[in-house]
């Protein structure tokens, strides 16, 4: 991941003299030290000089605007700051905005306190006068409450700063489409043209053998030597198949991952889509190599679903360097256990999910694919690790987007499927199965999703919010009247606001 950094801008005035504002300039120093050594944070704060003038605050966020390493601003009005000098700063402004709400002591100096403390401690309503402006420009931020060494607050600033990275890795993003989508499928389409507008992403389908052409051209050794890696990395389960057959099956996808790799790489493309109906020279249907690919950060997307690679892949961006991180991948809804009292989903896909959500150890399997016409693909199996997760749809409505996220409960089938050659995931949808899956398909959420367990709704909102576009949340708290109010509510709103 690329080293970014945020930085931390303190407004104030020189209404109180000199002193007065090297205080303010000396608070602001100690609280970016303390919150760059608190070990919570992903990312640096980067400490900037107290912006007391239109000028001074234009020329700053226009310096961030075209900072490369800049994700985002951190703004605090440390005394009272006039408003109506940030107007221009922030019409000009364009990555996201954290306004922290705090003040530099934490307790009321009960004691010594007099007019001159009074004057220098207010942010009570400095930033309240800050926020008006804000309110009144529509500037779409993130507003973050409470003193600055509180271990929540700076959780919440860790939080948002990784929706801020997520936002910036966005207008980076290029999606590779090797074919096009599955034939007479609807929620996979969209428009291309309006995703570069609202979200930044490059959209480019390219032939299956022009990416098969770099399959071909990968040496016997690298694949011999990718090939020795997956034999000790993995369990090998041949299930009475020749080991070296079953090898020759597993160099396949080692040289599909080395190909497909190089030639993402050369074209400068984070995320991929393929479709096993279109496949051209490739002798099996990317499986084992996809899976690898989303391990090491790629986004995948299948039967031609660019949305959905790309949404892996930000949440990939978004997770990355976390700690005791669980995993991001795509999954598809597959079949239902609706036995009463055990109801759920089974996640799976013919072959690509991704390892990284693994629980315990992977094993390579071979298994025939009706799918696709080639021989039989090489695919790592596994199950899912348990706990809280969210799954997110993003769908194109024809007239805009809409982004769904449904809360989910990741458990353990009660049985093992030895006959099931897949990665799968099992979970159930909050608040109960049959709401969550009511309120999914009321909000048209498509059957591919984008998973991860590291991330919240809540960051996956304010994405959208920075996005422009809607978001709706299928969590503990849905009732289907309320959840088919808001849908409607949210029609006129986005309606209104082109």
């Amino acid at each position: 991941m690329k080293a970014y950094k945020f930085w931390f801008c303190t407004g104030s005035q020189d209404l109180y003299g000199d002193e007065c504002l090297r205080n303010v300039a000396e608070h602001s120093q100690i609280i970016v030290n303390e919150l760059n050594k608190s070990g919570i944070l992903p990312f640096e704060v980067v400490w900037k000089p107290t912006l007391i003038t239109n000028e001074l605050i234009r020329k700053t966020f226009n310096e961030a605007n075209i900072d490369e390493d800049c994700a985002g601003v951190i703004t605090w009005m440390h005394t009272f700051s006039p408003a109506k000098s940030w107007i221009l700063g922030h019409q000009e402004f364009k990555k996201p905005l954290l306004h922290l709400h705090t003040q530099f002591n934490e307790e009321i100096p009960y004691d010594t306190i007099d007019m001159d403390f009074m004057n220098e401690n207010q942010s009570a309503h400095g930033d309240r006068e800050y926020a008006h402006i804000l309110a009144r420009m529509g500037i779409e931020r993130e507003t973050v409450v409470g003193h600055w060494s509180n271990k929540t607050v700076i959780e919440k600033i860790a939080s948002w700063m990784r929706t801020a990275v997520g936002i910036a890795e966005s207008s980076h993003l290029r999606v590779m489409r090797v074919a096009d989508n599955m034939r007479n499928v609807a929620v996979t389409e969209g428009d291309k043209v309006e995703a570069q507008l609202k979200f930044g992403w490059e959209i480019d389908a390219y032939p299956v053998n022009e990416i098969a052409e770099a399959v071909a051209a990968v040496s016997q050794s690298d694949i011999n030597a990718l090939t020795d890696e997956y034999y000790e990395k993995y369990n090998i389960i041949l299930e009475d198949r020749d080991p070296a057959e079953f090898r020759k099956h597993v160099e396949v996808q080692a040289g599909i991952e080395i190909g497909f790799e190089r030639f993402l790489k050369e074209k400068n493309y984070q995320a991929i889509v393929t479709h096993f109906g279109d496949l051209g020279a490739l002798k099996q249907l990317p499986g084992l190599a996809i899976q690898r690919l989303m391990e090491k950060g790629y986004g995948f997307g299948a039967e031609g679903d660019w949305k959905v690679a790309a949404m892996v892949r930000l949440m990939k961006i978004m997770t990355e360097g976390m700690k005791d991180a669980k995993g991001t991948s795509m999954l598809e809804d597959y079949t239902y256990n609706l036995v009463p009292g055990k109801e759920g989903i089974l996640q799976a896909h013919m072959l690509e999910i991704c390892p990284s959500i693994a629980d315990g150890k992977i094993g390579i399997k071979c298994k025939p694919l009706s799918m696709g016409e080639r021989e039989d693909p090489a695919r790592l199996v596994f199950t899912s690790k348990e706990g809280e997760g969210i799954a997110c749809s993003l769908i194109d409505l024809g007239h805009r987007f809409r982004l769904i996220i449904n809360e989910v409960d990741c458990i353990k089938t009660e049985k093992e499927m030895p006959s099931l050659p897949t990665a799968t995931n099992f979970w159930v949808p909050r608040p109960d199965f049959y709401t969550g899956c009511e309120a999914w398909l009321t909000a048209g959420g498509a059957h591919h999703t984008a998973f991860s367990y590291d991330l919240t709704s809540k960051q996956m909102v304010d994405w959208a919010d920075a996005m422009g576009i809607e978001s709706v949340v299928i969590g503990k708290n849905t009732n289907i009247a309320d959840f088919k109010r808001e849908l409607k509510l949210n029609e006129v709103y986005y309606s209104m606001k082109k």
